[in-house]
């Protein structure tokens, strides 16, 4: 029987802010069963393994990572659309790393394909690109080049990796900028590397 007032949302709540307190990688059922002062077997009931407690996590992040990045870039395209998809972005990963971390794993197919908050991620990261005028393969090509770029500067930032006294925020400015540039002269054809 489930112990009253504990929830399968509460426990992906309570687990969500752990993980953004501890990190993803020591998130255990044990840690969250500690959070609300019960047994592990307590939470059983509400979630089936660490799998499924991170698969919550990464469906619930996306869910509010997608709804940022959905409010930043309403109305926008092009450079100002850019600059708050990339701005919502950084905020989000450094303010809520663990559960950034989540929305990175991959999911099995059966979560994956039906957690709205991924798809509406896809969406919405594809649709601010898509004010550039790409078109595939070199939308995707785009989107790898943009991911890649803010999530190194979040993943540095998060364990404050930039030793130098420069200003975060002035060098992000200037990779901003540096991709909005790169962004507006991507090459139509893509050679193929060997």
């Amino acid at each position: 029987m489930p112990r009253q007032g504990l929830t399968t949302e509460r426990v992906s709540a309570a687990a969500a802010e752990l993980a953004d307190e501890v990190g993803l990688s020591r998130l255990t059922v044990a840690a969250v069963a500690r959070r609300f002062g019960v047994s592990d077997a307590a939470l059983y009931v509400h979630v089936r393994s660490r799998d499924t407690l991170i698969e919550q996590v990464a469906v619930r992040a996306a869910a509010t990572f997608s709804d940022r990045l959905a409010l930043a870039v309403a109305g926008r395209a092009g450079e100002q659309a850019l600059v708050g998809y990339a701005d919502a972005y950084r905020a989000f990963a450094v303010a809520h790393p663990g559960q950034y971390a989540a929305t990175q794993l991959p999911l099995p197919p059966e979560v994956g394909t039906t957690s709205a908050g991924h798809l509406r991620l896809i969406e919405l990261s594809y649709a601010m690109l898509r004010g550039y005028g790409l078109d595939e393969p070199a939308l995707t090509d785009a989107m790898r080049f943009v991911r890649s770029t803010f999530h190194g500067f979040a993943s540095l930032e998060t364990v404050d990796g930039f030793g130098h006294p420069r200003d975060l925020d002035a060098s992000w400015s200037g990779i901003l900028d540096a991709v909005h540039t790169t962004l507006s002269n991507w090459p139509t054809i893509t050679k193929e590397r060997r």
